[in-house]
């Protein structure tokens, strides 16, 4: 019965996941809503070129990527709840002042705006204050799960509503979801005494030896790669499938192909996750992903005049997507150190922000230069430049990292304490942070022997050593 009580989240921890998962999808959607349809809009825009559609889409990365450390930091000091608070808030006006303009500069300071309202790392944070040690792993997943769905429908969601309600509606939509997000916020999300969590939040003083490490960046690299050619490629595939020459597939009725095509992919996606981490084949599984996406932009560049093989080459493209966007924060966290974990996440997501800022700029630069197979051609050239950096990849250890409290262990016991938890079946490395009351641990999850761990936890939380 004890075991069964550390295996299972609590009624609290179950409404900090549905909760708090809540907030990331509803920004999400608001942020991904217009990926399919901005493109065709932006042109009706005054004073629209294709490099300031392009800004317009990747806009929000650029602030998204200069606040969300910021952000997490300041929640530290203010609190969690009045960071997202403001965050959402923030999120909100950038979406009002976008769906009110009537220029394509109105739409880059919303966007702007939007990605100003950096509350990803307050959520986490946050999320780490109301569970407990055993538990944190599946609230993160939650969330992270939250994330890759809300993508999904936005992606589906945003052609059908632009038929409906317009890109303009769509961000009035986005500002009411960010609203509800607030409510969400006051209202469902639980409160929580507020202490600092290394394995979510950044400690400054490790920025630098996580920017030196080598298997780390690449990841940083990977992640920044594949958020741009992202939003590179969702620039001019929507013209590419309404092209009258062509594909010919009205605007209105995109979402017959996205649906499918999500629904699909995610489908495809598992059996290779599940060979990836039961038979430890994650880096063949991941390089493998990533030559297929580059493989995908081939095939648009290649046969962009047909209908049917634009939807083939986007379930391709998607399929391989999902793969990589689960796998990347699950080598990040089987790479980073357990005590820098938090820092190595926050430079990671980062670089992704900062992704699809360059992919907007690029992809809308070379749209018209070249034209969309020139798109195609860079976001091609730049997976390839992935594989390269990927292929140089050491195979990564199949730990995760877990923390234990430990709130009674001095300067002086941090051997001991530490050949005790190594000596736990399971924990293959250990690093005892006395100031912080806790330990950070690698494991192997599936032989981790939970029980004596928390029996460890508590012998050393009553001053019984």
């Amino acid at each position: 019965m004890k075991e069964n009580n550390l295996d299972k989240m609590n009624s609290l921890e179950k409404r900090a996941a549905s909760s708090l998962a809540s907030i990331y999808a509803l920004r999400m959607l608001g942020l991904f809503m217009i990926f399919p349809v901005f493109s065709l809009y932006g042109q009706q825009l005054e004073h629209n070129t294709p490099f300031l559609i392009g800004f317009a889409i990747g806009a929000y990365g650029l602030t998204q990527a200069i606040f969300q450390i910021p952000f997490g930091m300041l929640s530290d000091k203010v609190g969690r709840k009045p960071v997202i608070i403001a965050g959402m808030l923030i999120f909100a006006l950038g979406s009002v002042v976008a769906a009110q303009a009537d220029s394509i500069y109105g739409v880059i300071i919303g966007r702007i705006i939007q990605g100003s309202g950096a509350v990803a790392a307050a959520v986490m944070a946050l999320a780490a204050d109301l569970t407990r040690e055993e538990q944190r792993l599946k609230i993160m997943a939650s969330i992270g799960m939250s994330i890759g769905f809300a993508f999904a429908i936005a992606m589906v969601l945003g052609s059908i509503l632009n038929d409906i309600i317009g890109v303009s509606g769509i961000f009035w939509l986005t500002a009411a979801f960010a609203l509800l997000g607030v409510v969400v916020t006051l209202f469902w999300v639980p409160d929580a005494p507020q202490s600092f969590h290394r394995e979510t939040e950044p400690v400054p003083a490790q920025f630098k030896s996580i920017l030196s490490d080598h298997q780390l960046l690449r990841l940083d690299a990977g992640i920044l790669i594949l958020h741009m050619v992202l939003t590179a490629t969702f620039i001019v595939i929507p013209m590419a499938l309404t092209n009258e020459q062509y594909a010919a597939l009205p605007s209105a009725q995109h979402w017959k192909i996205y649906l499918p095509v999500m629904l699909l992919s995610m489908a495809l996606m598992v059996p290779f996750i599940i060979i990836a981490e039961s038979k430890r084949r994650m880096k063949e599984v991941f390089v493998g992903a990533i030559a297929v996406v580059a493989l995908s932009e081939l095939g648009f560049w290649a046969f962009n005049d047909s209908l049917y093989a634009l939807v083939f080459f986007l379930l391709v493209f998607f399929a391989a997507f999902n793969i990589l966007e689960a796998s990347l924060p699950s080598l990040v966290a089987k790479i980073s150190p357990a005590e820098a974990k938090g820092t190595a996440m926050g430079v990671y997501s980062t670089s992704q922000f900062f992704g699809a800022f360059l992919g907007g700029i690029i992809g809308g630069k070379l749209l018209g230069l070249y034209g969309i197979n020139g798109v195609f051609l860079f976001s091609m050239s730049a997976m390839l430049l992935w594989l390269l950096i990927a292929l140089t990849m050491k195979s990564p250890r199949y730990l995760s990292s877990f923390v234990v409290k430990l709130t009674n262990v001095q300067t002086d016991d941090i051997v001991r304490v530490t050949a005790g938890l190594t000596a736990i079946c399971g924990v293959a490395e250990a690093v005892v942070i006395p100031e912080d009351g806790a330990a950070y641990l690698k494991v192997e999850l599936h032989a981790l022997d939970k029980v004596s761990l928390k029996e460890f936890s508590n012998k050393y939380s009553e001053g019984d050593k």
